[in-house]
């Protein structure tokens, strides 16, 4: 499947929607081979035009349910153009008033088939509430995508746990406005060799982001890097990749999910109170 990484500045003004809808359909109607496209974290719920002092209240209140008409006319956004649609991720008040920033994944029908609250919010800078749960969307015939917001990337246990749970990609959507997306660059290579899996990491165009949003194939070789400004990325995955790498090997040697035999013994974790069994170590395997 063909991806396209929106790499756009984060939308501004009354009618956020109006906006997106215009450059969903513009970018369908130049690369109308995508049957993806993915934008930037909180690309529509920005209060990047504010004071700093008061962004964290403005965020809170431009939040919505999942039930809302708001994440309904995005699911129509994706119908009008038959793709899989990652319009970034919003602020979400849960039913019982918790505060989330989570990201969203709309089939090319328009139903919204997944959703994940970032789990490590950018701590003191962001007011939202962690998520506790890691989410991996099945796609008919393109593979499984797991979901990822920004500073996810910085822990390596997060993109371990969405490969073992049979990630082919990760989609990881970035609004880095900070000096450290050089560093970020370097993760998204760690975390596709260290895992075997694509990574894709969409970060929100300059002035108000760094850009460079990345994509990294199994083995860690970049397949498309952009700049600082608008720019929209294409890159196809290929979940059959995926397969033959973790079959041969990074590089035709490295076989880490088949570092195991089911006789080995537990290894412990005492950081996590647990241990690493090697009778659930392959990805896909063992999952509760």
């Amino acid at each position: 499947m063909a991806i396209g990484l929106a790499q756009r500045e984060p939308l501004t003004g009354p009618d956020p929607l109006a906006s997106f809808r215009a450059d969903v359909a513009a970018t369908s109607a130049r690369f109308p081979e995508l049957g993806m496209i993915v934008y930037p974290e909180l690309h529509l719920h920005s209060v990047d035009d504010l004071p700093a002092d008061d962004r964290a209240d403005t965020l809170r209140q431009k939040a919505v349910a999942l039930h809302s008409e708001f994440v309904a006319e995005i699911g129509r956004i994706a119908a009008e153009h038959s793709v899989w649609l990652c319009p970034g991720s919003i602020g979400e008040i849960s039913d019982d008033g918790s505060f989330y920033n989570t990201q969203l994944l709309f089939s090319p029908t328009g139903e919204l088939v997944s959703s994940y609250r970032k789990m490590f919010p950018w701590r003191p800078f962001e007011p939202h509430r962690p998520g506790t749960e890691f989410v991996v969307a099945p796609t008919p015939d393109h593979g499984s995508f797991g979901l990822s917001i920004c500073y996810d990337a910085w822990f390596s246990e997060h993109s371990r746990h969405l490969a073992w749970m049979g990630a082919d990609a990760i989609l990881n959507i970035v609004k880095t406005t900070s000096q450290d997306r050089e560093q970020e660059l370097v993760l998204a290579r760690a975390n596709a060799i260290v895992n075997q899996v694509y990574m894709l990491s969409v970060n929100c165009a300059g002035p108000v982001g760094r850009g460079q949003s990345i994509a990294v194939d199994p083995e860690g070789f970049v397949l498309g890097e952009a700049g600082l400004g608008e720019d929209t990325l294409i890159v196809r995955v290929d979940p059959d990749r995926v397969a033959h790498v973790r079959e041969v090997g990074t590089a035709g040697t490295n076989r880490m999910w088949s570092q195991f035999n089911t006789d080995d013994d537990p290894i412990p974790l005492p950081l996590y109170g647990g241990s690493l069994d090697p009778k659930r170590w392959s990805p896909g395997h063992g999952i509760s």
